[in-house]
């Protein structure tokens, strides 16, 4: 793994305290994943949010739900880091 990778997977265990093992079991599970279904998207929006221990409102939930399924998902980390404040 690189330095940059390693980075942000460090950075997504002290801000989330999961475990980078789970964050790799989580994206295999979804790799085939239909992100235009929000019904999909919704459920794993849930268990993230139930496995970093961090509840997600309503409507961040909804908000999230939209951008993903609207394939509207910013690709950098202070963008994703906006979306996630809101």
């Amino acid at each position: 793994m690189s330095n940059k990778h390693r980075n942000i997977f460090d950075k997504i265990q002290n801000d989330t305290n999961i475990d980078p093992k789970d964050i790799y079991k989580v994206a295999d599970s979804v790799k085939n994943a239909d992100f235009s279904d929000e019904k999909t998207v919704r459920k794993l929006v849930r268990h993230l949010s139930k496995m970093a221990g961090k509840p997600v409102s309503k409507e961040k939930e909804d908000k999230i739900v939209q951008s993903i399924t609207n394939n509207k998902v910013p690709m950098d980390m202070n963008a994703l880091n906006q979306l996630f404040k809101k």
